[in-house]
């Protein structure tokens, strides 16, 4: 290749980089304009859903904040079941507390860990008990899920002195709570964990509902 050649060759590769390095610019700036745009209403409909799935735990009990606004998390340790962070929703009625939902882990079940939902009024009673992830049994086990059975609303507006703490345990166990036909770990796991929540929040209730402190930074601007 003569030197001729390699000067009318580097300008087109030049030209080439120019094109390409332009076309990538124009392509960043679309796709970071289209978040802009559409991260506001992607929070909005996941704040929307969350609320959703929070409110029928909540039915019957007045409440004027927004779930979502008003999380808690408590880092571990802590005496809840589970051994991660504990997330906790905090449920008012202008500035007085009505309940808190708790989202736990019983770590024994008998395929794995359950994490659970646990509604529980500031009466210290539960309001209601879903979940939210398992692994247990097809059939025997996963019938601790709402939509497979009514195993869970044996809990409901249940509390320590309703049955007395010394009765949250399953029958089989001496306890007051059913178990489910062929399987009892599963229910003991979520019944242990219930009762554990209930103790947690008769012990620190007032530390849930405490208001955060700003940032030092923050406060002192």
């Amino acid at each position: 290749m003569t030197a001729g050649q390699d000067k009318q060759i580097a300008p087109k590769v030049w030209a080439s980089g120019l094109i390409l390095g332009t076309l990538a610019a124009i392509c960043t700036a679309l796709v970071a304009f289209t978040y802009s745009v559409t991260v506001a209403r992607i929070v909005a409909n996941e704040q929307a859903y969350l609320e959703q799935s929070l409110a029928p735990l909540l039915a019957g009990i007045a409440y004027t904040n927004n779930l979502s606004e008003s999380t808690l998390v408590i880092p571990p340790p802590h005496a809840l079941p589970g051994n991660g962070p504990a997330i906790v929703y905090r449920v008012y009625a202008g500035d007085e507390p009505v309940a808190a939902l708790f989202v736990v882990t019983a770590r024994d079940g008998f395929s794995g860990p359950i994490k659970l939902l646990i509604g529980i009024d500031t009466s210290m009673s539960i309001t209601s008990v879903r979940i939210l992830e398992h692994q247990e049994t097809p059939g025997l086990g996963d019938l601790i899920e709402s939509s497979k059975s009514d195993w869970l609303t044996q809990l409901d507006k249940t509390s320590l002195q309703s049955p007395s703490r010394d009765s949250w345990s399953i029958k089989r166990d001496g306890g007051v709570f059913d178990q489910l036909t062929g399987a009892s770990i599963t229910p003991r796991a979520v019944i242990k964990a219930v009762k554990a929540t209930l103790l947690y929040f008769e012990k620190h209730r007032d530390s849930v509902f405490a208001v955060i402190p700003p940032p030092q930074d923050a406060a002192t601007e």
